[in-house]
């Protein structure tokens, strides 16, 4: 009874929130438009944000607000018919097609992996092998080795056992790509032909997955990947049509999926969270992953910075292609600096009461090129200082209020700054060294 309840206030918050959404066509280039000046934003900040992401090497910037394009900025050459990958942010097109398997029966994502892929396809003892599930594989817990000399290898002499399954997160490629031929195996379709059936025809989506090594990678046209963060926004729900119906799955793939990493979810990343993980790290700072976007976003992340960003709370969607920014940065702190310059174009009103407000840790300048100022108003802090493979570059105990630190001979790169206080709370800040 309790589940059923569940299920029919699902429903009936889905429903309300359709009829707020607005749904383009499912063919053609027609989608409507909202004026940011409608919203009441600020109208002049719009080009510094596209200044911005121009400078950064982007492609394409699309925000939807209730659905509709507010912004929508092609830079360059690229056109709305260009097609474009979307790197690792295709794993969350991945996660969703593994829902849907898994509500049409052909699949349990409690099931071994060996059930799909035979006995044999890891490196492993058997009874290793047997305790990886498809869960496994969807929250990045396998406990494969990730430091192998090419961790996108899924040849099974790559994938050496280093801990038990759902003992360790480590972003590793292989487990994830080797999802995409679970679903084969477990459909009986082809991926590209089960994703057409049941994501692309419903949405309008278009793009397909091809092979590059051995990644899978799906590539599409901009407004597509927009469609799809629309989706998402609406709970799998496009213009009534609930496409994802197994809503326990649809809440287990936005939300926290295990207690290592409290800020990934099925391939998604989540903010809002009291901690994260990164790629390659074995290292668990606290605090938001980004401190400028509202708590209840969640994020598609790919290489060079392919990115889709969901803000349910605001009604909001956008995306980002391009190459890799010039400013060398993580996608997280990339993600983070364009919402920065979005609460600008937002007139700090329309995300201030879903943004967690900075801490009072500050590292200045930033970046950093000989040296940057570490601040902590009027509290003794212990400093500590990683480098971007969790490594410990510097240490110093017993500061006050700030102190100086001496960068001149660090390499360029993403530094992480740890301040621990003398009441044992812990206060993380990215530090970049460019020159």
């Amino acid at each position: 009874m309790k589940h059923l309840l569940i299920l029919i206030l699902f429903a009936l918050t889905t429903n309300l929130k359709s009829q707020s959404l607005y749904f383009p066509p499912l063919t053609g280039n027609n989608w409507d438009t909202l004026s940011p000046t409608a919203l009441g934003w600020c109208q002049d900040k719009i080009d510094i944000l596209l200044n911005y992401l121009e400078d950064n090497n982007s492609k394409v910037f699309i925000l939807l607000k209730d659905g509709k394009i507010v912004i929508e900025k092609y830079f360059g050459t690229f056109t709305q018919d260009s097609v474009w990958y979307w790197a690792s942010a295709g794993k969350t097109l991945t996660s969703f097609i593994v829902g849907i398997a898994q509500q049409e029966n052909y699949l349990s994502i409690n099931d071994t992996t060996s059930q799909y892929l035979g006995q044999g396809w890891t490196n492993c003892t058997s009874a290793q092998e047997e305790k990886i599930t498809i869960w496994h594989q969807l929250t990045m817990t396998s406990g494969f080795d990730d430091g192998v000399p090419d961790n996108h290898c899924t040849l099974d002499t790559c994938l050496n056992y280093l801990a038990d399954a759902g003992t360790r997160w480590a972003y590793h490629n292989a487990p994830y790509t080797l999802l995409e031929a679970v679903i084969p195996n477990a459909t009986g379709q082809t991926l590209n032909n089960y994703t057409h059936q049941k994501l692309k025809i419903p949405t309008g989506i278009t793009g397909a997955f091809f092979l590059s090594g051995y990644d899978n990678i799906f590539y599409s046209k901009a407004r597509s990947m927009a469609r799809f963060g629309l989706l998402i926004l609406n709970n799998g729900n496009w213009n009534g049509n609930q496409i994802m119906t197994d809503t326990s799955y649809f809440n287990q793939m936005v939300n926290t999926s295990q207690s290592l990493n409290k800020s990934y979810g099925y391939l998604w990343w989540l903010n809002g969270k009291p901690s994260y993980m990164l790629p390659t790290l074995q290292f668990v700072f606290s605090g938001f992953l980004n401190p400028n976007a509202p708590n209840d976003m969640i994020a598609a992340l790919g290489k060079n910075e392919q990115i889709i960003n969901v803000v349910p709370s605001q009604n909001l969607v956008f995306i980002r292609m391009g190459n890799a920014p010039g400013t060398r940065t993580l996608p997280i702190t990339f993600n983070d600096t364009i919402w920065q310059k979005l609460k600008d174009v937002m007139c700090n009103t329309s995300i201030e009461n879903s943004t967690r407000k900075s801490s009072e840790l500050k590292a200045y300048p930033n970046p950093s090129h000989n040296f940057s100022i570490i601040e902590l108003s009027n509290q003794h802090f212990d400093l500590t200082v990683f480098d971007f493979t969790g490594r410990i570059v510097y240490q110093k105990q017993n500061c006050f209020d700030k102190t100086e630190l001496h960068t001149q001979n660090y390499q360029n790169g993403v530094y992480f700054v740890q301040l621990t206080t003398d009441k044992n709370q812990i206060l993380n800040q990215k530090l970049m060294i460019y020159r």
